[in-house]
């Protein structure tokens, strides 16, 4: 293959498997390494290559694999709840173009990392399972058996329906304006008795060390910081994050976030809060108008993260 073909044989496929490095690692900045790690592997192959795009994913997934077995013990030691790097989309069209919300991150999490690997590529990217078998370096029988155990364990996380983009924007604005003022009697109304609330600081910012569940600890919490004028973020832009309506903060301390709100029959069941500034790079450079690599990672060529600063609009436009 003439070097010129091989380099748009990668370009093409840059997005797709962008896609699938960040659902194997649930990291923008870590998938963005595992595909520049990717591209002199490609490179170096000798002779022609009848499927580019099957050849490329599976140089992608077993670097992936490879990245798992550090970042598996790098999360047992990570100081409060681990969540994933926040993927920004601009319209829910983008949320769903692989079926893959937060929620179905997080559940993925408990899978092992072969298990991992058998559900994104046979359920999410539909590839055929002799393909899966050969990435995998398994027989086919053992890749069903994989994607199944998968696929039971997930089953509850997987997307059951999608909110209008105008009603996922009243709900963000409702919780925003509730959570801040400490409103109890209209976050009463907005939350599910059994609501969850994940904080992700990393050990570098203030965040909650521990899960809150249950209506009533999560309404004393938000009630709580309102009277010490301790959670008075400031909303900068709605979106839709891995999926899931959201929105972009800032603090009276400066410091970024990124709150998703898992909805589930008209109520938050779950909010997802990234506070780790390490998670946020790419959210920074996107508020900035895009920043140079000096400062946060620029936007991967050939995928769009997220808006540009003139074409940003909230979600109920």
């Amino acid at each position: 293959m003439p070097p010129e073909e091989r380099l748009a044989a990668f370009e093409a496929q840059r997005p797709r498997l962008l896609r699938l490095a960040y659902r194997m690692l649930g990291s923008l900045s870590e998938a963005e390494d595992v595909i520049q790690d990717a591209w002199p592997r490609w490179a170096a192959v000798n002779g022609g290559v009848d499927v580019p795009a099957a050849y490329l994913t599976r140089i992608v997934t077993r670097l992936c694999l490879d990245q798992l077995k550090s970042a598996r013990a790098q999360r047992e030691e990570y100081v409060g709840a681990w969540l994933p790097e926040p993927l920004l989309q601009q319209t829910s069209e983008e949320a769903v173009a692989d079926d893959v919300t937060l929620t179905l991150m997080m559940a993925m999490e408990r899978l092992s990392p072969l298990e991992r690997a058998a559900f994104l590529l046979h359920d999410i990217f539909e590839t055929p399972l002799n393909e899966v078998a050969a990435v995998l370096e398994r027989e086919p029988a053992a890749v069903r058996q994989l994607a199944s155990r998968a696929r039971h364990h997930v089953r509850e996380a997987r997307p059951r329906y999608t909110l209008s983009p105008q009603t996922a924007s009243d709900l963000v604005r409702a919780f925003h304006e509730a959570s801040t003022k400490g409103d109890t009697q209209a976050l009463s109304g907005i939350l599910a008795d059994q609501v969850t609330v994940f904080s992700d600081g990393g050990g570098k910012v203030l965040a909650f060390r521990n899960v809150v569940q249950g209506m009533d600890r999560v309404l004393r919490l938000f009630q709580g910081l309102a009277r010490k004028g301790a959670y008075r973020p400031q909303l900068l832009r709605t979106v839709m994050i891995d999926g899931l309506p959201g929105f972009v903060s800032i603090d009276r301390g400066a410091a970024l976030q990124t709150t998703a709100l898992d909805v589930q029959d008209g109520k938050i069941t779950a909010l997802y809060i990234v506070r780790n500034p390490d998670k946020l790079r790419h959210v920074a450079a996107m508020l900035a108008g895009g920043s140079d690599g000096r400062t946060a990672r620029a936007e991967p060529k050939g995928l769009r993260l997220f808006p540009t600063r003139s074409a940003a609009k909230p979600m109920s436009s």
